[in-house]
């Protein structure tokens, strides 16, 4: 009983994780570009979020090598390696300054 207990609550935290991803995506999509970024949010940038990222894109780079044969195998090696390396590495090192 206690494993079903478990399996449930996993269950429960990868649907509500997915789910706050899914709102925070579609928030992302109101951020309008024209506004110049202010010296808070690019303060906040440095120091709360590109750390952060760095770490990510060195899992995702991790997380990547182990997985590469079960990719290889599904056929799937480019969307892995995008979604896990270049996308984290794109928002964290060619992003402007401040543009959250």
């Amino acid at each position: 009983m206690k494993t079903r207990n478990r399996n449930l609550v996993a269950y429960i935290l990868a649907f509500l994780i997915s789910m706050s991803h899914m709102s925070m995506a579609s928030a992302m999509t109101y951020y309008d570009d024209a506004e110049e970024p202010t010296a808070g949010e690019m303060l906040a940038d440095t120091v709360l979020v590109r750390p952060p990222m760095i770490l990510a894109t060195l899992a995702g780079v991790v997380v990547f090598v182990v997985t590469l044969p079960f990719s290889a195998l599904g056929g799937n090696v480019d969307e892995v390696g995008k979604t896990l390396v270049i996308e984290p590495a794109e928002y964290t090192f060619l992003r402007p300054l401040g543009d959250l």
